[in-house]
């Protein structure tokens, strides 16, 4: 009897098991998502010393309110998260045994998955590597595979389950790493193109997984038409919409890398709509999109999804945060405010705008004392970036150079600098015709005025070793005179010169050698004869350390390069320099 009675139970125990599974199940689900921190992890500016209204600190108070009402939550990073903000710098290189603060933040926070942005790699396989080990999630990449065997470096994809949904993630990163960053930071791995790897994830994912849902974290921007690319391109930087558009399958899309704000929906070729969303950079803005799924067991039903992005300014920084890192706050600020050295007068970059500047020829200085080359080329990193007079700290080592970029030698001929220098002056300068028009080429803003650089200023390189001239009333291509070299030398364009310039540039970044100096992408690395191994700021560092009191000047006077006719650009640059920089505090 008591087997019988056992057997009855297991059986209606099993018939409501397969009810419960046959029943319809309305569920709601919150995913949200952070890309482009930089390390902005406190709200604090560790480079300028001055609180901040925008944090992961301030994302951390609205996700607590989120799941204090939403069970079903999910919190994705979308990479760039290890370069910008000093107290990312510290436990990259500085202090390299604690477990980073980065990965402490997203295990703090229980982040759910994570992308690999570009700036990541950048800090190199022993920092990027030791760091997502200790991340408490997956680190996503899918497009990111060993040369050795074709498979994926990072984990493809990962899937979650919340109240009985199957949610898939698949993450990609930007392939264009090989164009800006030396192959010893990511050797071992290939980038491929963005398209073609959804394509056959995507059906790795259907055939195997069967999720309700797909969701993509894409660190890849939404205008595939930047920098001169366009749909058709093979490894396109900026793919997170044409995967969307063309790969059927992805419910939402979270993006980042471009540092934009968007949000809004796209139809795909199948005539499905796709949600897409950005939330900018250095925890501006959180995107939350809400999902609302009706399912059947292994079958949806039905679905809504709809997204907005949320101000992280409108909050207060988490206390609970700011408590859990007090301690690497305050070590942070005691490694930036350490003196390294004195200025007997301040620099600027506003002025590197409009001909040479004691900012820009303070890293030529540097540059040609470390390479002993005999040109050197600089672009400003950081838009309105000033040194004081005064004494000078690690701090401000942030403001003299942005970006972990190493420093090069490399072999150039000199039709090939003059090549480059035209390249960089078209896109920084517009043609003028009277002293009315624009010494800078400017795009037109919402309200149709001129007012914002139509191209990235930290692709404005100007060069040192030789005195030149950059004609406004030229065409591109025709503008540049380069008169002699600084010694007197005549500048020989048969002659080959050893330059000094910066790893991005040096792999290609900006199109300068491969677009303007016409190098072949694969004869960049032979014409490259030294290479720092450090990043160029722990040099600027260690310079400025030695000489203990620096005097910033302009390396050759007035002459050393200028626009020309001078007349014709006078009122011009007074006017443009007004127009960047007169709003500005």
């Amino acid at each position: 009897m008591k087997k019988h009675f056992k057997y009855l139970f297991f059986t209606v125990t099993f018939c409501l098991l397969l009810l419960s599974c046959a029943r319809e199940k309305n569920v709601e689900i919150t995913v949200m998502h952070t890309s482009d921190i930089h390390g902005t992890f406190f709200p604090y500016d560790f480079v300028n010393g001055k609180p901040m209204n925008r944090s992961i600190a301030h994302v951390y108070s609205i996700i607590q309110q989120e799941r204090k009402s939403n069970k079903n939550l999910i919190l994705l990073d979308n990479g760039d998260i290890l370069q910008g903000q000093p107290a990312a710098y510290y436990y990259n290189f500085i202090d390299t045994a604690s477990v980073h603060l980065a990965a402490r933040i997203i295990n703090f926070m229980k982040y759910d998955a994570a992308g690999v942005g570009n700036h990541d790699i950048e800090t190199g396989h022993a920092v990027y590597d030791k760091v997502f080990a200790e991340y408490n999630c997956p680190v996503l990449a899918a497009n990111a595979v060993r040369k050795s065997d074709g498979k994926p470096y990072f984990e493809p994809y990962t899937v979650i389950k919340r109240d009985g949904v199957k949610i898939a993630i698949l993450g990609m990163i930007t392939p264009g790493i090989p164009k800006w960053l030396p192959n010893s930071i990511w050797e071992g791995i290939e980038f491929r193109d963005m398209v073609e790897t959804a394509e056959y994830w995507i059906k790795e994912i259907r055939n195997k997984e069967k999720p309700h849902l797909i969701l993509g974290l894409f660190h890849s921007g939404y205008d595939y038409n930047r920098e001169g690319e366009d749909m058709n391109t093979y490894n396109n930087e900026n793919a997170s919409l044409l995967v969307a558009q063309k790969v059927p399958g992805f419910d939402a899309v979270f993006i980042g890398h471009d540092h934009d704000r968007f949000c809004g929906k796209i139809c795909n070729t199948a005539g499905d709509s796709v949600l897409i969303v950005d939330p900018q950079n250095e925890g501006k803005l959180v995107s939350k999109v809400q999902i609302n799924i009706k399912i059947k067991g292994n079958k949806t039903i039905e679905k809504t999804i709809n997204g907005n992005l949320i101000e992280t300014s409108n909050v207060d920084a988490d206390s609970s945060f700011i408590s859990e890192f007090q301690s690497d706050f305050d070590t942070i600020k005691r490694f930036v405010s350490r003196p390294v050295g004195e200025f007997t007068k301040s620099i600027s970059t506003r002025s590197s705008f409009f001909g040479a500047s004691e900012f820009i020829d303070l890293i030529h200085r540097i540059q040609l004392d470390l390479t002993g080359a005999n040109i050197s080329f600089v672009a400003p990193l950081s838009f309105d970036a000033e040194i004081s007079e005064g004494n000078v700290y690690v701090s401000d080592m942030f403001k003299l150079y942005k970006y972990e970029n190493l420093l090069y030698t490399m072999q150039l001929t000199g039709k090939e600098i003059k090549d480059f220098l035209e390249y960089s002056y078209s896109l920084w300068t517009n043609r003028m015709k009277t002293s009315d028009d624009d010494i800078l080429l400017l795009r037109k803003t919402e309200n149709n005025r001129n007012g914002v650089l139509k191209n990235p200023y930290y692709n404005f390189d100007a060069a040192a070793g030789i005195i030149y001239t950059v004609d406004v009333t030229k065409p591109s291509g025709e503008k540049i005179n380069i008169k002699s070299m600084y010694n007197g030398d005549k500048f020989d364009f048969e002659k080959t010169y050893n330059v000094a310039i910066n790893s991005y540039r040096g792999n290609g970044g900006g199109g300068h050698l491969t677009e303007g100096a016409k190098i072949a992408k694969d004869e960049l690395s032979k014409r490259i004869i030294f290479s720092t191994s450090k990043d160029l700021r722990y040099f600027l560092m260690q310079w400025i350390e030695q000489q203990k009191q620096v005097e910033p000047s302009l390396l050759f006077g007035d002459e050393e390069w200028k626009f020309i006719p001078e007349k014709l650009v006078k009122s011009a640059i007074e006017r443009n320099y007004r127009l960047l920089f007169n709003n500005r505090k």
